[in-house]
C-alpha cells in the first residue's frame, strides 16, 4: 500500500502545543488528541522534522543574517529574538535536542505511533554537517579543505576552522553556500564510514528516514563538484549504506529528496521511494502544464509507484498560495495518483504563510475547517484498491490542450475511478467515452467533489459517453463498482 506521510516542524508544533495548553510539551507529552488526528487521517508516516541538536553557529548565523531576518520579519511582524533558531539541516549531532523531549522523548512518541500501526521518519542529512558539529576539530579529513589561495579567492565559500585552516561551507553547486555548515568529503572513506555510521544510529530511534538533497551524495555529482579541492570519490555512498541499515532492519524504509531527473538513479540504489517534483512543477505552474502533466503520470510503472508526490512541503511554498483557488482540485489530483503521498503539516487548514525553518514560532492565520473535511474524505478514497492498483489512463476529453481541463482513470477488475480537473475560472462540461459505463447501473456509481460539501453535479450517461459539468476550480472524483 502506498504510504500517506504527515510531515511535522517538530520545533514549530510542540511550542504551539506548549502555548495552548500553559506547559512544556515534549515528544514524551504529546496530547492524545494529536494522535487522533494521526489515526484519523489514515497516515502510514509520521515525519517529524528538525529533532536534532542544534548548531549554535547556525542559530547565531540565523539571528544575524540580513537576508534571513526580511523572511522573519515577512512571516512575524512581531519577531523576538527567542523565535529564531538554526537551520535544522545544520546539524551539530544526530542526538534529539533536549528541549524537544531528547532520546527517551523520541521513543515514547515511537511506541504511541507503533500502537496505532503508524511509522516514524526522521532526516538524515549526507551532504554537509554544521560548523559546530562533533568530529571537529579532531577529524578535519572527514570535509573538504580550502587552501589559503582559493579562500583569497571566495571568502564566502568555506570557514575558518583553526587559525589559517579552512573548510568549504556544504552547497548545492547551482547556488551560494549554506554559510552555517561544512561540506563532507566522500573522496574520503572515512567519511563513508562515519556517516553509515550515523544512519544506522537514527535506524535505532525510528522506522523511515528522509534524506536531504539526496543526489548530492551521488558519485558523479559529488566528483564534478568537489573533486578538484578533495580529491575523486571512487564508490557510491548509498547502496552501502542502505545496505547496512536493512541488515540491522529489514524493513527499514528510505526516502530521497532528489532533483536534476536523478530519481530513477536513485531508485535502482536501493531507496523506496523519491521525490517528484516535477509532478510538483507541472501542477503547479500557472497555467498547469497539462501536456507534460500528462507525460509524466503516463510514465513507466515501475517508476511511479516509487515517487513521493506533494503539493506543499516545508522548502515550497504554501499550496494555498501557489495554487489558489485550485488547491482543492491539485489536492485531489495528489491524493489519486500512484506512489507514496505527503502532507505537510497546516496545509489540511488552508494556511498560506510558509514558516522559514529558523523559526519555532509561527503567524496566527486562519484555519479553513471545510478544506479539512474535503481532505480527510480524500485520504478514506485513496486507501482504496483500484487507488492503490489501477495504472494511469488518460481521458480523451472534448476540450482543446489549452483548456486546463483533464482527466484521467484508473482501474482494476470490478471497478474504476475517474478523475476530472478544471483548472480555469470558467466552468466547462466535459464529455468523453469509457467502456467501464456501458450497461451499469446508477446505483453503481458514485461520485464526489471538491467543492464539498456541495453534491456532486449530476453524470449523464449513455452506453459509455459520459457527461458532467465542472464548476471552476473544481474536481470531480467518478468511481464505478461491479460485482
Amino acid at each position: 500500500m502506498f504510504p500517506l506521510v504527515y510531515e511535522i516542524n517538530t520545533r514549530v508544533w510542540l511550542k504551539e502545543l506548549s502555548d495552548r495548553l500553559e506547559r512544556t510539551v515534549t515528544l514524551g507529552e504529546v496530547p492524545e488528541e494529536e494522535f487522533e488526528l494521526f489515526n484519523e487521517s489514515g497516515f502510514d508516516i509520521v515525519w517529524l522534522m528538525g529533532v536534532w541538536k542544534p548548531s549554535s553557529y547556525s542559530t547565531a548565523i540565523s539571528a544575524s543574517h540580513c537576508g534571513l531576518r526580511s523572511d522573519f520579519l515577512d512571516h512575524l511582524k512581531d519577531l523576538h529574538p527567542q523565535d529564531i533558531v538554526g537551520s535544522p539541516y545544520a546539524i551539530a549531532s544526530y542526538e534529539v535536542n533536549e528541549t524537544l523531549g531528547g532520546c527517551a522523548g523520541i521513543l515514547a512518541f515511537r511506541k504511541r505511533l507503533a500502537e496505532r500501526g503508524i511509522r516514524l521518519m526522521l532526516d538524515f542529512v549526507p551532504n554537509h554537517m554544521a560548523l559546530d558539529n562533533r568530529w571537529l576539530p579532531e577529524h578535519p579529513d572527514l570535509f573538504i579543505s580550502i587552501s589559503k589561495h582559493e579562500q583569497c579567492q571566495d571568502p564566502r565559500s568555506c570557514f575558518e576552522y583553526a587559525r589559517g585552516k579552512f573548510l568549504a561551507h556544504g552547497k548545492d553547486p547551482y547556488f551560494p553556500p549554506w554559510t552555517d555548515t561544512l561540506q563532507l568529503n566522500y573522496a574520503n572513506p572515512a567519511t563513508h564510514d562515519m556517516m553509515i555510521h550515523n544512519l544506522t544510529h537514527i535506524s535505532d530511534l525510528c522506522d523511515a528516514v528522509r534524506c536531504d538533497m539526496a543526489m548530492l551524495a551521488l558519485k558523479d555529482i559529488f566528483n564534478t563538484t568537489w573533486s578538484n579541492l578533495g580529491g575523486k570519490m571512487t564508490e557510491e555512498f548509498w547502496p552501502k549504506a542502505i545496505k547496512a541499515v536493512r541488515k540491522k532492519h529489514p524493513g527499514f524504509l528510505f526516502l530521497a529528496e532528489s532533483y536534476w531527473n536523478r530519481e530513477w538513479d536513485l531508485q535502482q540504489m536501493g531507496f523506496d521511494y523519491t521525490y517528484d517534483k516535477p509532478f510538483y512543477d507541472f501542477l503547479g505552474s500557472a497555467p498547469v502544464n497539462v501536456p507534460k502533466l500528462k507525460g509524466h503520470l503516463l510514465a513507466d510503472w515501475s517508476y511511479q509507484q516509487k515517487l513521493c508526490r506533494f503539493i506543499e512541503n516545508h522548502d515550497e511554498i504554501r499550496a494555498s498560495e501557489r495554487f489558489g483557488p485550485n488547491h482543492a482540485v491539485a489536492g485531489l489530483i495528489l491524493l489519486t495518483t500512484p506512489g507514496m503521498h505527503l502532507v505537510h503539516q497546516g496545509q489540511l487548514t488552508g494556511l498560506k504563510k510558509k514558516v522559514p525553518v529558523q523559526l519555532v514560532r509561527h503567524a496566527k492565520e486562519p484555519s479553513h475547517k471545510a478544506l479539512l473535511h474535503l481532505y480527510l474524505m480524500l485520504f478514506k478514497f485513496r486507501s482504496e484498491a483500484v487507488f492503490q492498483e489501477g495504472r494511469i489512463e488518460w481521458l480523451d476529453l472534448n476540450s482543446d490542450s489549452d483548456s486546463l481541463c483533464f482527466g484521467y482513470c484508473r482501474s482494476i477488475p470490478g471497478s474504476s475511478a475517474f478523475v476530472l480537473a478544471n483548472f480555469s475560472a470558467t466552468g466547462i462540461e466535459p464529455k468523453f467515452s469509457h467502456p467501464a459505463f456501458d450497461g451499469l447501473p446508477s446505483e453503481a456509481v458514485t461520485t464526489f467533489t471538491t467543492r464539498f460539501p456541495e453534491p456532486a453535479h449530476e453524470l449523464k450517461i449513455s452506453g459509455t459517453d459520459v457527461a458532467i459539468r465542472l464548476a471552476p476550480h473544481e474536481g470531480v472524483l467518478v468511481m464505478t463498482h461491479r460485482d
